[in-house]
Formats: C-alpha cells, sequence, structure tokens
C-alpha cells in the first residue's frame, strides 16, 4: 500500500526546494546552491540551540520540543541534534526520503573531501527503518566526552513512531532496536556501565507500541 506524502506544515511549505522539489531543511548545508542533505551547516547546532531555533524550519521553536531520533536513542535518551517543532518533526519523519525508506543507506562519497567531522557519541552508521517522534520538556544539553555537543532528550510527554512514512508496528520497533543493541552494548561494555545499559532497554522497551 503506498502511503500519501504528508502536507508540510506551513513552515516548512516556505523552505526553499531542491531539483526534486522537496523541502530543504534548515540545518542542511548549501554549496553553490546545492543542499547536501548529509551535511549540517556551518554553526547549525550552536544557532539552533542558542536562538531556540527549530531544527528543521529554522524558526523561533517555543517552549515545547520533538526530536527525531532513532530507536536506539530511546534507550540511552541521548541525541546529536536539537529540537524542532513537534509538526516540523511528524513531518520530517514521515516524509524524509532516508527515515521513510528503510532500504536507503547513507552516501558516504565526497565526505572526507569535504573535511568530514564525526558527530560526537556513539554514531550507529545504519538506517533504522524505523524513526520515533519524542516530545519532552526536560531536555538540555550536554558536553559529550570527546568535547561535542550532545542533548539529554529527557523523560517523554509523548512518543510517535514512524517505518515507511506510517505509523510503524511493534514488530518494525523491536526489529530496529535488536539491531541496534549490539552497537550499543559494544559501547556500553567498553565504558563498564552495561549494567545500565540494561535498565535503559528495560525503560525504552515500555514504550515501545503496542
Amino acid at each position: 500500500m503506498t502511503v500519501p506524502h504528508p502536507i508540510p506544515p506551513s513552515r516548512i511549505g516556505q523552505l526553499p526546494l531542491d531539483k526534486h522539489g522537496r523541502p530543504i531543511p534548515w540545518f542542511v548545508h548549501i554549496e553553490a546552491g546545492v543542499p547536501d542533505f548529509r551535511v549540517i551547516r556551518r554553526d547549525g547546532i550552536v544557532d539552533a540551540y542558542q536562538f531556540g531555533w527549530c531544527w528543521i524550519c529554522g524558526t523561533p521553536r517555543g517552549r515545547h520540543a520533538a526530536f527525531v531520533i532513532g530507536p536506539m536513542c530511546a534507550v540511552n535518551r541521548v541525541s546529536a541534534e536539537p529540537p524542532s517543532h513537534l509538526d516540523c518533526a511528524i513531518y520530517a519523519a514521515q516524509a524524509c526520503p532516508f527515515l521513510a525508506n528503510p532500504n536507503m543507506v547513507r552516501r558516504e562519497r565526497g565526505l572526507v573531501e569535504m573535511g568530514r567531522v564525526e558527530p560526537p557519541g556513539v554514531m550507529i552508521m545504519r538506517n533504522p527503518g524505523v524513526a520515533l517522534v519524542w516530545s519532552s520538556k526536560t531536555w538540555a544539553p550536554f558536553k559529550a566526552p570527546d568535547g561535542g555537543a550532545l542533548f539529554g532528550i529527557g523523560d517523554p510527554t509523548a512518543t510517535r513512531w514512524y517505518a515507511h512514512g506510517r505509523a510503524a508496528t511493534r514488530d518494525e520497533v523491536l526489529a530496529s532496536i535488536d539491531a541496534g543493541l549490539p552497537t550499543l552494548r559494544e559501547a556500553a561494555d567498553a565504558e563498564g556501565v552495561g549494567a545500565q545499559l540494561d535498565d535503559e532497554l528495560a525503560r525504552a522497551l515500555e514504550l515501545v507500541p503496542r
């Protein structure tokens, strides 16, 4: 069944479009008029946090915050990206080609030549197949061990799971968690916090759709 393309919020409707007619999120780096969706604009993370801008549309976000994350971020409750408006986050989870299509893979070609900078924390280089919109009132930035900035996403006020542009099933979410867990467990064991990971996993599983 084909899922209809969602109608973008008015703020996203005002963003520039790429050659395929897709909105270019505010955080995307643009070089000579061409967007590279893999690359964050210069100072994007700092500006979005300091000025309270939505990560996706770039307009003032207000007090409510929503993160677009993968299922593993629901385990450690950490995001490498600042929050967005709730409706912008939902649209991204449904419409982003990478998030809505589990078969898409990350393209690495050309990133080294651009002076690639790895994100802080543990980056799981895969398409999780499931996107989670995590609403929170208690999120906060913190300094990562490697010196970068990360965001603790706090306790959720609501969680919305998506796959293929529609609501994700319980089996889809659990399969994604199972696939990503070995990488997270390896990092936790290396840091000596394996038992803590077990507690975090149990807490995250309570949020999986029934």
